[in-house]
């Protein structure tokens, strides 16, 4: 059984709840006019402004503060706060949370962007990754799955028809990426050290994990499907969750 495209729909306007049986994924366009983009900034701490900053083209920075926004803006409306209100803490490998304040009520979350285009991934009580991958033809001749993938991915990788292995690779990229982004550990976890499903049409999987046999049945993975142009993966630990996807909109 395959995973079944996703309707996008706008979200109700009363307030919103997501529970640890469910995963909310928010699609928002990173391009937006330059009057909303200050007025998400004007939403941002100094360190954000900063790290904004950094960025050494003017649509890189945009795309930065819009989708920093965005996380803002919809985790605002989960808590009943405003969006300039949050705080944010983040582990060894940089993962992002709330802060430890109660009242954030175990609200968990993860941010993807690429190419114009934001996925936010919400829920409760349970680690959430989410990734999000425009689609480069041309990666597949770069050999590399062949420095990143496991020795059976590529094999699996280069067995199929050359016309899908474009899809297969970012397939297994972006399901990777998402359990990575999950387990909060980043490239500490080699993506060779863990196997995904990846031919097209199959179910997004996590199949095996090196050292702990029993790691894989602690996760559900599903794909998404925010546009044709890019490939999406979604990992979120414990049994099977009900995903909700929104379309977020300034």
């Amino acid at each position: 059984m395959t995973d079944a495209p996703q309707v996008w729909r706008l979200p109700p306007d009363e307030p919103l709840q997501v529970t640890a049986q469910e995963v909310h994924v928010w699609r928002g366009a990173l391009d937006q006019p330059p009057p909303v983009t200050e007025q998400l900034l004007a939403t941002m701490t100094a360190d954000e402004r900063r790290r904004a900053g950094r960025y050494h083209f003017a649509r890189d920075r945009e795309h930065f503060i819009v989708a920093r926004g965005m996380l803002r803006a919809i985790l605002g409306r989960y808590l009943g706060r405003g969006p300039g209100d949050l705080q944010f803490i983040y582990a060894a490998y940089g993962k992002p949370a709330l802060s430890t304040e109660p009242s954030h009520g175990g609200l968990r979350f993860n941010l993807s962007h690429s190419h114009g285009l934001a996925l936010l991934a919400v829920t409760r009580d349970r680690e959430v990754g989410v990734d999000l991958e425009f689609i480069r033809p041309g990666v597949i001749e770069e050999e590399i799955a062949e420095h990143f993938f496991s020795a059976a991915e590529v094999r699996l990788l280069r067995a199929l028809p050359p016309a899908e292995q474009a899809e297969a690779f970012f397939n297994c990229w972006t399901r990777k990426e998402a359990y990575i982004k999950a387990r909060g550990e980043g490239l500490s976890l080699p993506l060779d050290q863990f196997e995904v499903s990846l031919a097209p049409g199959q179910p997004a999987e996590l199949r095996r994990t090196a050292g702990d046999k029993s790691e894989a049945g602690r996760w559900t993975m599903r794909e998404l499907f925010p546009g044709s142009a890019f490939k999406a993966a979604l990992a979120v630990a414990g049994p099977e969750c009900h995903v909700k996807c929104w379309q977020w909109i300034t």
